[in-house]
């Protein structure tokens, strides 16, 4: 895997960030830190990432399990150190989990496995930060039937 990361210069903290795929990635910084606040702070993109990462696996072996997940979302919400480096000390993810008839035990197992055993975003982070898992489950027909 492979990023590259160029400065945009004076009189800016932006930063854009080409990967080995081929993609380009905005960051900035703060305007306390001299960032014109343009876009997502890195520690944000680091942030997304974990809670993609986990999505992704979270939505794939609910998938390979046959459960009708029609979406997925994680929310996360995260503490830092006072002092620098100020690393992620605790990370609280919250799923929520759309779908019909869907398992409450197969939901369970793939959160778990996503953290216990795919996701590496999160095995990275656990690292320095205490990470909490929670979920809820919303069936989409009683979406369905509520919209109407």
């Amino acid at each position: 895997m492979e990023v590259t990361v160029k400065w945009g210069g004076m009189p800016g903290m932006s930063f854009i960030a080409q990967t080995g795929s081929g993609h380009l990635v905005c960051m900035d910084g703060a305007p306390d830190g001299g960032g014109q606040n343009l876009a997502p702070r890195p520690m944000e993109l680091l942030l997304a990432g974990a809670g993609a990462c986990a999505a992704y696996d979270v939505v794939l072996i609910l998938r390979k399990s046959g459960q009708d997940v029609r979406n997925c979302s994680v929310q996360l919400q995260a503490d830092r150190a006072e002092t620098a480096p100020k690393v992620f000390t605790k990370i609280q993810f919250m799923f929520t989990v759309i779908g019909r008839d869907l398992k409450t035990n197969l939901v369970e197992r793939a959160i778990k496995l996503s953290r216990e055993k795919y996701c590496s975003a999160s095995a990275m982070l656990e690292k320095t930060a205490e990470l909490v898992f929670n979920y809820e489950i919303i069936d989409d027909l009683t979406l369905s039937h509520v919209s109407e």
